[in-house]
């Protein structure tokens, strides 16, 4: 087994090579390619010559709606665990927060009454979420390890409680007939209308374009630097002059943000906004993603967030012996975890720095052998 393992591991070392060392031009190419697809993957024309893939029990578009919201959070809760290294059980929180922002300032059933339109409560809400990362982190970013995963998970419990007891937010009753974003066809239809799923996919496809183009610029700044001085070793780091503090709470105001904005997609196409969205489990969701595809490594977030999300719904309407697969979709989820923790610990596509630590510890446990 061991053996084996070795083989996949010295293959895909190599094809990572490969890649880093193929012109610019082909990476570029290959790129657009994989864009392409994923622009063209909703329509069904491109997707029911794809095989196995199209979901058989759910609506195959709403699906890849689903992941892209779950890819865009991962990317977010990227920059704060696997750039900050700081460990964020309350991720989903941020989320619900950018979700009930719209609802509040956009639905008629809000005590408010604002009825704004979806766009215009965009910046709201994002706004809105960095500080309330903000306001979590001041108080709580001094603290490491374990204690700082059970502040956030406290967090996440305060805004789903609060959802479900505050007569302002409606608790299950919720939040109806929130706005869809704007736009028309020449005909006068909605772009973004209830039954086509795909605008929606589209919309969202191309804000985490957008998103990873900024993260991606901001790690490779000063900022980036310190987040990852910060990972490694957070002593070191202040010892050598870095605003530790200051630098984490960027990383949580802008993981917040992106949180913030996937709330807001969210919302503004389910229509409807209730506390029973808003489950502790997605939190551990979004993190076992993070993880799971290589913390760290945004294309191993994009590559998590959109696995994790695909795993899960592609149970939905699968049958074995009379037993309904998707009531046991977490069940296998948990074991693909297991598995991938004891053979693959660093994630799918981790980046270079911890992928090169476990081939250390690797080669100290055979040495040790």
């Amino acid at each position: 087994m061991t053996t084996v393992l070795d083989k996949v591991r010295s293959g895909r070392e190599a094809a990572g090579e490969r890649w880093r060392g193929a012109p610019r031009w082909v990476r570029w190419a290959l790129l657009a390619a994989v864009i392409v697809f994923f622009y063209a993957l909703p329509n069904k024309e491109f997707y029911q010559y794809l095989g196995p893939i199209p979901t058989p029990g759910a609506n195959f578009t709403q699906v890849m709606f689903t992941v892209s919201i779950y890819v865009l959070l991962a990317v977010g809760l990227n920059i704060v665990v696997g750039f900050a290294g700081l460990l964020d059980l309350g991720y989903f929180g941020f989320f619900a927060v950018g979700a009930y922002t719209v609802a509040v300032l956009t639905s008629p059933s809000s005590n408010l009454k604002t009825l704004w339109p979806w766009l215009l409560a965009v910046p709201v809400a994002i706004a809105l979420t960095m500080v309330s990362g903000v306001m979590l982190g001041t108080p709580t970013l001094r603290l490491r390890g374990d204690y700082l995963a059970l502040v956030t998970l406290g967090f996440a419990e305060m805004i789903r409680i609060g959802a479900v007891s505050s007569e302002f937010l409606r608790g299950q009753r919720g939040f109806n007939q929130i706005p869809h974003p704007p736009g028309e066809f020449a005909d006068g239809k909605p772009v973004f209308g209830v039954l086509d799923a795909r605008p929606y996919y589209w919309l969202v496809l191309t804000l985490i374009i957008l998103v990873v183009i900024g993260v991606r610029n901001l790690t490779h700044s000063r900022v980036g630097r310190a987040w990852i001085s910060i990972r490694e070793d957070e002593d070191a780091a202040q010892l050598m002059g870095v605003p530790t503090f200051k630098f984490k709470l960027w990383a949580f105001a802008a993981g917040a943000a992106i949180a913030g904005l996937a709330g807001a997609l969210f919302a503004g196409k389910q229509n409807f906004v209730n506390s029973q969205n808003f489950e502790l489990l997605n939190s551990i969701i979004i993190l076992a993603a993070v993880i799971f595809g290589g913390s760290g490594n945004i294309v191993g977030a994009i590559v998590g967030g959109g696995l994790v999300a695909y795993m899960i719904e592609r149970f939905r309407g699968i049958e074995l012996l009379g037993v309904e697969l998707y009531e046991y979709r977490f069940l296998f989820f948990g074991l693909v975890l297991v598995v991938m923790m004891i053979f693959r610990p660093e994630g799918l596509i981790p980046n270079r720095r911890r992928a090169a630590e476990f081939k250390d510890r690797r080669k100290e446990v055979t040495v040790g052998e």
